[in-house]
């Protein structure tokens, strides 16, 4: 399959490709990965395919050095991810080794938006990591900062448009940077 990948970082849907001193959690991934969980993505159609960000985390601007990719466990992985349990610890014991943290997770869309689905928002659990998806349908690549609420506070205010608030926590969307 031939492709511009210039087109697929135009779909970012989350950001800008360039640094800069922009207000929100940012998170900055090498083009070489993002093509890479992109071209799984692809591969995985029609189900959903996730993994593990690794890197550096900070809760306002993590730096992702590294994709680790895991098996999507759900019982319908057309509509929903689960990263196996066992390999999620390996996956973990990996990027540990290397020096890295755990900066957030992915997963597609194969037909659904490029956002945060309901089932996204109850299963998200890593306070102030990325979520990136990637849509394949439309093509496009958000990503979310999970946001846990201390006291069960509702978040409207940083919820706002793109936001989605669920008990107990809510998505912020992250810039997402590329180079």
């Amino acid at each position: 399959m031939t492709r511009d990948p210039t087109s697929d970082a135009a779909a970012d849907t989350a950001g800008s490709r360039s640094g800069g001193d922009e207000c929100g959690p940012t998170l900055v991934i090498p083009e070489s990965v993002r093509r890479t969980i992109c071209d799984r993505a692809r591969e995985g159609d029609p189900e959903e395919i996730c993994g593990i960000l690794g890197g550096v985390f900070d809760p306002e601007r993590s730096r992702v050095r590294s994709q680790y990719p895991a098996t999507n466990v759900a019982e319908t992985p057309r509509t929903r991810y689960r990263i196996d349990p066992e390999e999620q610890l390996e996956c973990f014991e990996r990027l540990e080794a290397r020096g890295e943290e755990i900066v957030g997770f992915y997963h597609s869309h194969p037909r659904g938006p490029p956002r945060p689905s309901e089932t996204d928002i109850d299963a998200a659990t890593w306070a102030d990591r990325s979520y990136l998806i990637v849509s394949l349908d439309p093509f496009a690549v958000g990503s979310w900062r999970w946001r846990a609420d201390a006291g069960g506070n509702t978040a409207a205010e940083t919820a706002a448009d793109d936001g989605e608030v669920a008990d107990g926590g809510h998505f912020e969307r992250d810039r997402l940077h590329t180079e």
